[in-house]
């Protein structure tokens, strides 16, 4: 799965997204191609004090370190911007979506053209490739 992207899911099941970002328990990471799928983590956070405790946050942000996104049921503003920073999208779905369903939707996006955010998340997974402007300069063109 050379070309696949991480997303994280907000989940206590391991199977719908329940979770709020800020107070989720636990997290299941995929790796996600446009053909296959594969549990890569199933990250569980002990019992963190909620209200005013940003630090709760950063642990969370460490995990998902790699991630393109984060699917939960709702996220707070301040989580929104530290994840943007982070280069994580965060992805607000309906309580109770299935993780399954949600990995086929992302799938037939990456087939059928991905979405500004996943496409940037694609672009970063490759890397830097070095030879990119050869062709050009095969064809004369100069700074």
């Amino acid at each position: 799965m050379d070309t696949a992207i991480k997303i994280a899911f907000a989940t206590t099941d391991m199977n719908t997204v329940n979770q709020h970002f800020g107070s989720s328990k636990s997290f299941a990471v995929y790796a996600v191609d446009p053909d296959r799928s594969e549990l890569l983590e199933a990250a569980q956070f002990g019992d963190l004090a909620q209200d005013g405790n940003e630090d709760k946050l950063s642990v969370k942000l460490q995990m998902l370190e790699d991630c393109a996104a984060v699917y939960c049921q709702a996220v707070g503003a301040s989580a929104i911007k530290q994840l943007v920073a982070h280069g994580i999208q965060p992805v607000k779905v309906h309580e109770g979506s299935k993780i399954a369903d949600l990995i086929a939707d992302l799938q037939n996006e990456l087939k059928s053209g991905p979405s500004s955010w996943l496409a940037k998340a694609i672009n970063k997974a490759k890397g830097f490739d070095p030879s990119r402007f050869d062709a050009m300069e095969e064809e004369g063109w100069s700074e």
